[in-house]
């Protein structure tokens, strides 16, 4: 299914549309794809648990931890900076750094 195909069926609701391009080649890399899923995370302010999965899809992926929190700083203009300030966190974790202890600490 071409993207114009995909993205009609989208808007019409087809409900076969997302398990079907499942099964399909996607044109975005892993690395894209899960620094996007990250970025959509913090937009629909998801679960901490979440947050591991998905950095652990990136990294797997080659993404680095900068590139990881560069999509904290993205998503801002967007989602807007109090979702972002929540996801901070989360993100913080599931990189393995407690944002809130002392430096040095």
């Amino acid at each position: 299914m071409d993207y114009i195909d995909r993205l009609r069926r989208l808007a019409l609701n087809d409900p076969g549309v997302v398990d079907e391009v499942a099964r399909e080649a996607r044109v975005l890399d892993a690395k894209s794809l899960a620094l996007v899923r990250l970025a959509a995370l913090v937009a629909v302010g998801g679960a901490e648990p979440t947050y591991g999965t998905e950095v652990d899809a990136a990294v797997s992926a080659g993404a680095t931890t900068a590139e990881i929190v560069d999509v904290l700083t993205a998503a801002v203009p967007i989602v807007g900076l109090p979702s972002v300030v929540a996801a901070a966190p989360m993100l913080s974790l599931a990189l393995g750094y407690d944002p809130f202890e002392a430096e040095g600490a």
